[in-house]
């Protein structure tokens, strides 16, 4: 049934005229991507589809493995280089332009953005989630969501939560503290919650400390809608839902996709039988109706997009999201000179997305190497060998992640190096839903290593030789290097943080024969570069930049525009040091969250480890002085304030980070965190204020035991940088601090009763001063006493409180 363009629901009254029947149906996809309708009523159904970084809408009917070409739609770069961007308003624009195609697609919902973190560099879909830090993640999700739903599309929000691996993702527990989610797995959630109302949250495949997140009411009911206030609907990952009933009961509104009723079945056998009551489906039928109702407006048939404006968009985004690793001064290069070689197959078959469900079907797509010589027009010689081959995915890489296969398959061909070869080469048909992938089979894939070692195919000598020679003849050689699709995909993790042995190689032979070596790297996530990073004189770091990748990379290599990219991940030296040793992907059906709150550069701060680059950082074509820093503190409401200068000879854009450390916590807490940024661009000599204001949340923890945000009093440290390791200015404030004073119980530690404000002077009196110092707190045995329960002490002969009178007074004290 059509919807009804602009149209309005009475939702007490549809509410009210559907049988129980039709509200249990309600809960349950028409089909892969499609909501149910009750044409006697008027309801119609809504399109929901794939995104983040594109629309992946499939053409004409959908089929259950979503093998169908899907339609042409913008492809932005996927998250890892947005995230680079550290850029909101950047995000939101994205955002608007995603909403217009969507309305021109009659599509109602956009499945993303994705923000779990970045636990481990192997997780084989860190390509569409954006950080290791949950400030920035939530930060730029936020801006998406808001850019997006401004044109009346709406978005969800996903993977909630604690979804940081592909192994077993669909039912693996991913066992971790409270304090542990709230601190890093939840606020990114719920700062875009809080903050910008997502139409719908998408749940997550896996468990939390047991639970399905489908079917958890503390999760899906007491978290996001009794705390954080969400007020739309909770939508299943595609093939999440393992008991329906428990779902709706926990505040699970809809399944998807269609389970050909039945989950419709399994909800109604649990309201005749009294398990499930019919409250629980009216909540859920009423939620799938709010959603229908903010849809139908925007849904008008006939509504258009400039492609050619969101094609430039892109090209701005994939600018911003590209991060100069390195460079020795050889970048940028002059428009004018000798020849540069071109070198490495993905300048002319660029691999521009990840693999899976989130693959755009792009209305175009810009090679480096064609623009690059559009950009010279003849004023500097290109030359181009391939050096390498884009091996194809795998056969066990799976059919039902048919987007892996088809790319890799599709880049794999050194055809063309037109524009529109590359486009022909490198859009393959799509893949399963969001995230229907492992529903449909890439399970298989997974327990099978995914097809991802490209080093299973080695290097052509043929094809070195070509690009030595190549580079022999050159003044400068542009390496293009990076990972084959099937390296890195939803559906399974990666092995290794390696680029091809064969890739290396060619590096290697190209540097003996031409010491002026630019890399630039195509990748979802990170690479060690370590290894080899010292034959390049220069370092890009790509990562994957969406249609307009080409053209942007030129821009940067000639310094028509300048490198504002910083890094939302660590790169570790080695995969070794990386938080997840030991505890990833877990084993029997269980993964230990181990390392707690140390993930990414908490980690390596903690341990002092060396990196090869830190979270934040990023070159210029410029340079910037920080100075006049000066905080102000109005109660817990910090601002920080200091003056940024652009000290070189371009106009660039710096991104100021503010990072607060807590050295005198009660509990342990993180070297540093991130807690607040601005983004600023400056002409050459050019100084400007900066201001980052930091509320109470800055400095809180969450306190284990009264479960709830706390802040400490004391001194608290302000640190100011260009990155994590790269910090320019610093001071210490003194903040307030909240009232910590836990819940006496009768098994509390006779420490914890000492030091209670009321029970403490109670106590002392009945022991007495003297029996107090001697026996508590005598230099030797002391400490060992005052950690023993006061119930337990109780019962030691002699002692002159009784277990009735602890209990009383624990009554009394708490």
């Amino acid at each position: 049934m059509a919807p009804h363009a602009g149209a309005s629901l009475d939702i007490p009254a549809l509410l009210g005229a559907l049988t129980l029947e039709e509200k249990a149906a309600l809960l349950d996809g028409a089909d892969f991507w499609r909501t149910q309708s009750v044409e006697r009523l008027g309801i119609p159904s809504v399109t929901v589809t794939d995104g983040p970084h594109g629309l992946r809408k499939q053409a004409g009917e959908a089929d259950h493995l979503a093998l169908n070409d899907s339609v042409p739609a913008t492809c932005f770069p996927p998250a890892a280089g947005l995230a680079s961007s550290w850029d909101p308003e950047l995000l939101t624009r994205i955002g608007v332009a995603l909403g217009r195609e969507c309305r021109a697609a009659e599509v109602a919902v956009l499945l993303g953005p994705g923000v779990n973190m970045k636990r481990s560099p192997l997780c084989g879909r860190n390509f569409e989630y954006f950080s290791e830090d949950p400030l920035l993640a939530g930060e730029l999700g936020a801006a998406l969501v808001d850019g997006v739903q401004s044109q009346g599309v709406g978005t969800s929000l996903k993977h909630f939560a604690a979804n940081n691996q592909e192994t077993d993702r669909m039912t693996v527990s991913a066992d971790v503290d409270e304090r542990t989610l709230r601190e890093i797995y939840f606020p990114a959630f719920e700062r875009i919650v809080t903050r910008s109302q997502p139409w719908t949250v998408m749940c997550a495949y896996n468990r939390i400390n047991g639970t399905y997140a489908s079917e958890d009411p503390w999760l899906l009911t007491g978290v996001l809608r009794d705390e954080w206030g969400f007020q739309g609907l909770v939508v299943s990952d595609w093939g999440a839902v393992d008991r329906r009933d428990a779902g709706v009961a926990a505040g699970l509104d809809l399944e998807m996709p269609s389970s050909g009723g039945a989950g419709t079945r399994v909800i109604l056998d649990a309201v005749h039988a009294g398990t499930l009551s019919e409250k629980d489906v009216d909540r859920a039928a009423t939620r799938v109706l709010e959603l229908l109702n903010r849809a139908l407006p925007a849904l008008r048939p006939g509504q258009t997009f400039d492609a050619g404006a969101h094609h430039a968009l892109a090209r701005e985004a994939a600018a911003a999201s590209a991060v100069l690793l390195k460079n020795d001064g050889i970048l940028p290069l002059a428009r004018t000179g000798g020849p540069i070689a071109v070198i490495g197959e993905f300048a002319r078959t660029p691999r521009f997305q990840g693999t899976g469900s989130s693959q755009v079907n792009p209305t175009r797509v810009d090679t480096a190497l064609d623009a690059l010589r559009d950009a010279l027009d003849g004023t500097r010689e290109v030359l181009f060998a391939p050096g390498f081959t884009i091996p194809a995915a795998s056969p066990s890489a799976s059919t039902s992640n048919s987007t892996a296969a088809s790319t890799a398959a599709s880049t794999s061909t050194a055809a063309s190096t037109s524009t529109s070869a590359a486009a022909s080469t490198s859009t393959s048909a799509g893949g399963p839903s969001d995230d229907a992938s492992a529903a449909v089979g890439a399970g298989a894939a997974g327990a099978s290593g995914g097809g991802g070692d490209a080093d299973a195919d080695a290097g052509d000598p043929g094809l070195i030789a070509e690009a030595v020679r190549a580079a022999a003849g050159a003044e400068v050689a542009v390496v293009f290097l990076g990972l084959p699709p099937a390296d890195e995909s939803e559906g399974y993790d990666r092995t290794h943080l390696d680029l091809p042995s064969h890739q290396i190689a060619l590096l290697h032979a190209v540097a003996d024969a031409n010491p002026r070596v630019v890399v630039v790297l195509s990748n979802g996530s990170v690479v060690t570069v370590t290894p080899w990073q010292e034959r390049a004189g220069a370092v890009l770091e790509g990562w994957l930049l969406g249609q307009a990748g080409g053209t942007a990379t030129a821009d940067l290599l000639l310094g028509t525009a300048t490198p504002v990219g910083r890094l939302a991940e660590t790169i570790p030296v080695r995969y070794e040091d990386n938080p997840t040793i030991g505890a990833f992907p877990g084993e029997h059906g269980h993964v230990r969250y181990g390392e707690g709150l140390l993930i990414g550069y908490r980690w390596y701060d903690a341990h002092r480890l060396p990196v090869a680059y830190p979270f934040g950082h990023g070159l210029s074509y410029t340079s910037f002085a920080y100075d006049d820093l000066a905080v102000t503190v109005d109660g817990r409401r910090v601002r920080v304030t200091l003056t940024v200068t652009n000290t070189g000879a371009r106009p660039g854009t710096e991104v100021v980070q503010v990072y607060v450390t807590d050295p005198e916590a009660g509990v342990y807490r993180p070297e540093q965190e991130l807690r607040g940024f601005a983004r600023l661009t400056l002409p050459p000599g050019q100084s400007e204020a900066v201001t980052v204001t930091l509320d109470d949340r800055a400095f809180a923890y969450w306190h284990p035991t009264l479960r709830r945000w706390t802040v400490e009093g004391g001194a608290f440290g302000i640190r100011v940088g260009a990155s994590s390791r790269d910090i320019r200015l610093e001071t210490t404030i003194e903040l307030p601090g909240d009232d910590l004073t836990t819940p006496l119980t009768p098994e509390a530690t006779m420490d914890a009763w000492l030091t209670h404000p009321a029970a403490g002077a109670w106590l002392r009196e009945r022991l007495g001063d003297v029996l107090v110092e001697v026996m508590f707190f005598d230099p030797t045995n002391g400490q060992m006493m005052r950690a023993i329960p006061l119930r337990r002490l109780s019962r030691f002969p002699g002692f002159p409180i009784t277990e009735p009178q602890v209990e009383e007074a624990a009554a009394r004290f708490s």
